[in-house]
This record gives structure tokens, C-alpha cells and sequence, in this order.
């Protein structure tokens, strides 16, 4: 009896040993084929800049090409749609922003869930915004320019990189936060944006540093007040927003990197074991500081709780003010 009992209890294991093998075993194949990583705009950009540094890096670590795909269009969730519907094994990556992942969602209508359906792998850099205004403003700081602004309550308008942005978002936050108004004029991208901004048929931005940091280091945009929770390493004389009484206009941007919902648990610990190996080089650390940001440290369970907390806060915010597409 006890041998019966004995050989019944070891055939139930053998799944069970097999699971964890055939589990192990995934790891340690993984990629076994070329990896394509989503990319949301066109090249040249932050994001793009991001994952092909990214796609340097995974190839040289995990010894397969690591592809770097442009899907721009509809707030950056075409790449964010055909990353959550791919093979759910880990050779599709999506690196996304805060406009795809907590704006857009609320404003379109989308085929897939980005909270469940995208499973995130690690915050790569936050960049801050910026409030800029032509100097012809004649603002000295944010208080001349909201007690401007109250004066004069048509006469101001603030330029984003379109409808939905992080740009736009930040001036409707804005508006709510000092109790003013002022006309949104939406562009196709910031550098569009600039060329008016700096003409004076636009008086204000809130862009991101690392695209706005050119024209203030030139001059032809004066920085009052920076939306992060701290000061920026590149504008350490410009106060936040909370230091002024504002903390509700707190902004930021991040480039985040995620797989395909569903992935096997080992693959994205292989995922989420790389990355944070590669955040930690030094010419890594190097260039995400270049961009303007501010690499990123979390976990993946804190980064996850950070995409939960923004789609939450963007769409109060979204609601609030009344945003729309057009």
C-alpha cells in the first residue's frame, strides 16, 4: 500500500517538475529570435532616441537583433495597439509615454486595455516640463505672469505639440491651478510650436526641457517655473511650480518600456532583470541626463502603481477641464 501511495505521489510531480523545467528553460532561450521595439512617433525623437539606445544595448546583452519599429499616429497608440495584440513571448516591446499610456485612453477610443493588456517592464527617464514665455511678456516671474494673465484674461494663448499632448495637459493643469485663462493653440510638434512662441503669436509653453532647453540657453525663451516634483539639473535657478504655491500644476513626462500583456512571468523577469543592468551603465546615466531627465529608479511594481496613479489623475484632469479631440 505504502509503495502504491508512494509511486502515485511521485507521477503527480512529474508535471509539476516538468512545468518548472520547461519554465527554466524559456528563460534561459530568450530571445531566440529578432525582438522588435515599438516606437509610438516618427525618428529623431525622444522616444525614438530612447529605444534605439535601448535596442544597442538588449542586442549586445542578449545576444539577438533588437529592432526598433515607427508606428506614429493617434497619440502615439497604433504601437501601443500592435504591441498589446502580439504574440504574447516577449519579442514585441513597446517603449511608451505618459501621452499613450495615461492621456490618450481618455480621449480615444481604443482596441485594448493599456492598463492590462500592456505589462509594464521599467521607468526608463522622466523629463520635467518647463513653463517658457517670450521675453517680450515682460513677465519677470509666475506671479507677474498669473497677476497678467488675471488682468488681461483674453489676451493670452499657450502653444502645445498637439491636442492631448503632455504640453497640452500641462497648460489645462495650469489654468486650474491659478485660476486663469488662456487660449490653447495645438501645433503638429513642439518645434512648430517654437517658431510662433518665439514670433510672439503665442505667449506661453509648457514644453518639455530637453525641447525647449536650446532656445533658453539662447535667450529667445525666458524658463519661469519648472512641473517636476524637483528642480531640474539643467535649470537649478528656476523654481517648481509647488515651491510657488502650485503643486496642483505638477507635471512631468516619462518613457516607460513594457511587453505584451500575458508574457510568461520568467521571460519579463529576464526583461525587467536587463533593463535595470542597462539603466545602471554610466553612458546610459550619461545620455538619459543629456535628454534633460532624470533616469529612472523604481521597481517594476512601482512603476506600475505610477502608470495606475497618472491614467487616474489624467483623466480627472481631462474631465475637469473639458478636453476634447477635435
Amino acid at each position: 500500500m505504502m509503495t502504491r501511495i508512494c509511486a502515485t505521489w511521485l507521477v503527480s510531480l512529474v508535471p509539476a517538475a516538468m512545468l518548472v523545467g520547461t519554465t527554466a528553460a524559456n528563460a534561459q532561450a530568450y530571445p531566440n529570435k529578432p525582438v522588435k521595439i515599438m516606437v509610438g512617433a516618427s525618428p529623431g525623437g525622444g522616444t525614438d532616441i530612447i529605444a534605439r539606445m535601448l535596442a544597442e544595448k538588449f542586442g549586445a546583452e542578449l545576444k539577438q537583433p533588437f529592432v526598433v519599429e515607427n508606428r506614429p499616429g493617434a497619440s502615439n497608440t497604433i504601437a501601443a495597439d500592435l504591441t498589446a495584440k502580439a504574440p504574447a513571448d516577449g519579442h514585441t516591446l513597446l517603449v511608451a509615454t505618459n501621452t499613450g499610456q495615461a492621456i490618450a485612453p481618455h480621449l480615444i477610443k481604443l482596441a485594448f486595455d493599456p492598463i492590462k493588456d500592456l505589462a509594464p517592464i521599467a521607468l526608463i527617464v522622466t523629463v520635467p516640463n518647463v513653463l517658457v514665455i517670450n521675453p517680450q511678456v515682460g513677465a519677470k516671474d509666475v506671479k507677474e505672469l498669473v497677476a497678467m494673465m488675471k488682468a488681461k484674461p483674453t489676451g493670452f494663448s499657450y502653444a502645445s505639440s498637439g491636442v492631448g499632448s503632455t504640453q497640452h495637459l500641462a497648460g489645462e493643469a495650469f489654468k486650474l491651478a491659478t485660476a486663469t485663462q488662456m487660449s490653447h493653440v495645438p501645433y503638429k510638434g513642439s518645434a512648430q510650436a517654437h517658431l510662433d512662441l518665439i514670433a510672439g503669436s503665442v505667449q506661453i509653453m509648457l514644453d518639455t526641457t530637453s525641447s525647449a532647453m536650446g532656445h533658453i540657453k539662447s535667450g529667445k525663451l525666458k524658463p519661469l517655473a519648472v512641473t517636476s516634483p524637483r528642480r531640474s539639473a539643467e535649470l537649478p535657478d528656476v523654481p517648481t511650480m509647488t515651491e510657488l504655491g502650485y503643486p496642483a500644476a505638477e507635471m512631468t513626462t516619462w518613457y516607460g518600456l513594457y511587453v505584451t500583456g500575458g508574457t510568461p512571468r520568467d521571460v519579463v523577469a529576464r526583461l525587467v532583470e536587463v533593463t535595470q543592468q542597462v539603466l545602471k551603465l554610466p553612458e546610459v546615466q550619461t545620455r538619459l541626463k543629456g535628454l534633460g531627465g532624470e533616469p529612472g529608479g523604481m521597481s517594476v511594481e512601482q512603476f506600475a502603481a505610477l502608470n495606475r496613479s497618472e491614467y487616474d489623475r489624467f483623466g480627472k484632469l481631462i474631465r475637469d477641464a473639458n478636453v476634447k479631440l477635435d
